[in-house]
């Protein structure tokens, strides 16, 4: 039985709700990309979203064409195929394969709760962004359910525990979950400290990943609509490097 259609009425016309997480946060970025943007995409796996059903979705996932060009960079060379991105870029010893000042964009999209050192991370976006440019990131939030939920399972078991909730993961695509930097304090921090003007905010979609129980769904439903910023399931922020003084 599909829940959505009873506390999300809405995914009858479209097939997405009003607080679909992607489409909200991809549609942001949209607003700060060019037809002369050169965009990375970190961490950018090798493009599971193309199997998504819901067309506005997909289409807004896909930066492709939509700029200059799209660079795609990830520790596994196996990324290369994804189908979304213009080129290639392999990352070994936590360094970016970019030029410093050469991109417009930076999109990191499910990455930072895999970051083990988060000052390599903001250091190399600083570093390969334009004065201007801007830096985007989704990831969880530890503070929320899931992210306690995320901490307490052991590793073994939550590869298994994903691919049931989320049955189109491979197992190759997930990755050790850190979670070092995610808290909207720390990233708020990070961004300071590397020279980015930034927003950090809480974000709750509908609970997809409950559709095993109506239960547990209604239980998120509640969660979605009626908690604090502070415990939502999942943080976005918005940076954009300071321009040089006199530019």
């Amino acid at each position: 039985m599909n829940f959505q259609h009873i506390y999300y009425p809405e995914t009858c016309w479209g097939g997405f709700t009003h607080v679909d997480g992607t489409i909200a946060f991809y549609t942001r970025v949209h607003s700060m990309l060019t037809n002369s943007s050169i965009a990375v995409d970190v961490g950018c796996g090798r493009g599971s979203y193309r199997d998504d059903p819901v067309r506005v979705r997909h289409d807004l996932r896909v930066l492709k064409g939509k700029c200059l060009k799209v660079i795609g960079m990830d520790v596994n060379a196996n990324a290369a195929n994804n189908p979304f991105i213009d080129e290639f870029r392999l990352i070994k010893d936590d360094l970016w394969p970019l030029e410093d000042d050469s991109i417009n964009l930076c999109l990191a999209d499910s990455v930072l709760e895999h970051i083990d050192d988060p000052e390599m991370f903001f250091k190399e976006a600083h570093r390969i962004l334009k004065p201007g440019g801007y830096l985007c990131i989704r990831t969880p939030n530890i503070f929320s359910y899931f992210g306690l939920a995320a901490r307490l399972i052991p590793g073994r078991f939550r590869q298994k525990a994903i691919c049931r909730v989320q049955d189109y993961r491979e197992v190759e695509d997930i990755f050790p979950t850190l979670y070092h930097c995610n808290t909207k304090r720390k990233m708020k921090q990070m961004m300071k400290k590397w020279g980015f003007e930034s927003h950090v905010y809480g974000h709750e979609a509908e609970p997809s990943y409950l559709l095993f129980s109506r239960f547990f769904y209604f239980l998120g439903v509640l969660h979605q609509r009626f908690a604090p910023s502070m415990i939502k399931v999942t943080l976005f922020a918005f940076g954009q490097k300071k321009k040089k003084t006199g530019s």
